[in-house]
């Protein structure tokens, strides 16, 4: 069920036509869209809404323990059994595949790994699952860290608990986030479930404009992946150097496009339903630093991260017992997923120096202190998205230019420098900074990364430059629009968003079937699936 498949839009339809019977009752209209949502998520990743079903009846149950133990002790016992299923799940979809790899490595067998979960579906379903591969539920990651927001929450008394189960399972599977977010926490939506429905006609011409917008850059990004970047990645042997930067920055759209465009449309799916999702990213390349940048893009996870992970591990005041747990496990990752044990004498004895330097250098022990759970945080971030060296490295390069941001903020010649050369050098220094990091997250292998890094050091073609240009205008005029539009201060989207909202239904649906009919043009083939439907 893609947003840009026409089945999706008939399902939707029919969606509004009976939500428009319940939407005044709050508890008719939480089952309508809860069992809506359910069906929804059963069509996209068939048998695995068990694992959804099985997560809303666990911490339902947890929460209410918590919320009804009068012991602290026991809050924190049900708390972590809470924490410990989601992880445990979430580590088997996500990792177990890599356990299995590295415990033959270690131990020189090669043993099949075997799905359990496949087996299960295969054997009470029916299913024709391949027990020896292991297949990632579409969005357990967002819903995980969705139902761990509740219990926490309940924890930290931030908010009360639900009234019912059927009011936390749509918290949890609400269908237009519940595949690729926004990540909604608890405190910030479970309140919205009691309230009655509501949309001012402006609101309902901003949803509007969502749909369209992320519409238009799903179509956008799918065409210049299919028509330049894909082809970089996938040959990497092939391109010259120049292409090769061309493609960086490429991806840097096309991600951007891909992920914005699926919250934009969410967004704006909800609106139409009476439920207001957060804004997930804010225009994140006209950032001027890593910094800047991290506090506008995927907004939801970076929030959720800072209040769930970051804070709780001791900010950036101080290391706790936690943070270098953290930090060895991370190594551990890394140790196995290279296979080499050189790495481990490595990883070592740098943490030896280290220790040494804090132990003689006390002014080295604070910094360590105050930037270890950046590097943590954006290392577990990394991953988040897979176990795989290259978001690891991915990872750890951006909590390196975060740690590195902190320490130039000092010493930087530009501070309180407002002019707009200025600006515009720091935008571009923090975009390509960002731009050459995702070569490890985009890149199948290492082997892939080596050899655009190559290409770019030894086969640059700068002889080449308006040869290629023209070889790729239409896509490389498509990259330029986008980034000048996304460059546009916010205050004149904001008027031509609102103008939209304004104009009556018939002016607004004729500007939607031009928009609809001009974009699919560019369509090149099969619609891609969204990027962040793989995490």
């Amino acid at each position: 069920m893609l947003f840009t498949h026409l089945f999706f839009w008939g399902f939707f339809l029919i969606v509004l036509l009976f939500y428009s019977v319940v939407y005044k009752a709050s508890k008719s209209r939480t089952i309508y869209l809860l069992a809506v949502s359910l069906f929804f998520y059963f069509k996209t990743s068939g048998v695995f809404v068990l694992l959804l079903l099985f997560t809303i009846i666990s911490d339902y149950n947890w929460g209410r323990l918590i919320h009804h133990s009068a012991s602290e002790t026991k809050k924190k016992v049900f708390l972590t059994i809470s924490i410990v299923l989601n992880l445990s799940l979430l580590c088997y979809f996500k990792y177990s595949y890599f356990f299995h790899h590295s415990a033959n490595q270690i131990t020189g067998h090669e043993s099949k790994f075997f799905n359990h979960f496949s087996n299960f579906s295969n054997t009470f379903f029916n299913t024709g699952f391949s027990v020896d591969k292991l297949l990632l539920p579409v969005g357990v990651s967002f819903f995980t860290f969705q139902s761990l927001s509740y219990t926490i929450d309940l924890y930290r008394n931030k908010i009360k608990p639900v009234d019912s189960i059927f009011d936390y399972g749509f918290f949890v599977c609400f269908f237009p986030h519940l595949v690729a977010g926004p990540i909604v926490k608890a405190h910030d939506f479970v309140h919205q479930i009691y309230q009655p429905y509501k949309l001012a006609r402006l609101e309902f011409g901003i949803a509007l404009f969502w749909i369209l917008n992320g519409f238009v850059k799903k179509i956008v990004a799918d065409y210049i992946a299919v028509n330049y970047i894909d082809r970089i990645f996938d040959t990497p042997h092939l391109p010259s150097g120049l292409e090769v930067v061309f493609g960086i920055f490429g991806y840097s759209l096309q991600i951007y496009m891909d992920f914005s465009g699926y919250t934009d449309i969410a967004i704006g799916l909800a609106l139409i339903l009476g439920y207001r999702l957060k804004t997930n990213f804010n225009s994140p390349y006209k950032a001027q630093s890593t910094s800047e940048f991290w506090k506008r893009w995927h907004i939801s996870l970076s929030s959720w991260l800072q209040e769930y992970l970051y804070i709780p591990l001791g900010g950036n005041k101080k290391g706790t017992i936690g943070s270098y747990i953290a930090i060895i496990i991370i190594c551990g990752f890394l140790v196995l997923l290279s296979g080499k044990i050189w790495l481990l004498y490595l990883l070592g004895g740098i943490a030896l120096v280290f220790i040494l330097l804090a132990l003689l250098l006390p002014k080295v022990k604070q910094q360590i202190n105050t930037n270890i759970n950046l590097m943590v945080t954006m290392l577990l971030g990394g991953l988040w998205h897979g176990s795989s060296t290259l978001f690891i490295i991915w990872g750890g390069l951006n909590g390196l230019g975060l740690v590195i941001h902190k320490f130039w903020k000092k010493i930087s010649p530009f501070k309180g420098d407002e002019s707009m050369l200025t600006k515009f050098i720091l935008m571009l220094i923090t975009l390509t900074f960002i731009s050459f990091t995702r070569i490890f997250f985009r890149s199948p292998d290492m082997e892939t990364v080596n050899m655009l890094f190559y290409r770019i050091t030894t086969f640059f073609g700068g002889d080449q430059f308006f040869e290629i240009l023209w070889g790729y205008k239409f896509v490389f005029g498509l990259m330029l629009l986008g980034y000048l539009i996304h460059w546009i201060p916010e205050s004149y989207k904001q008027s031509y968003r609102h103008w939209f909202a304004r104009q009556h239904y018939a002016i607004m649906g004729a500007i939607a079937v031009i928009v609809i009919f001009v974009t699919y043009q560019l369509m090149s083939g099969e619609m891609q699936p969204f990027i962040y439907f793989q995490f």
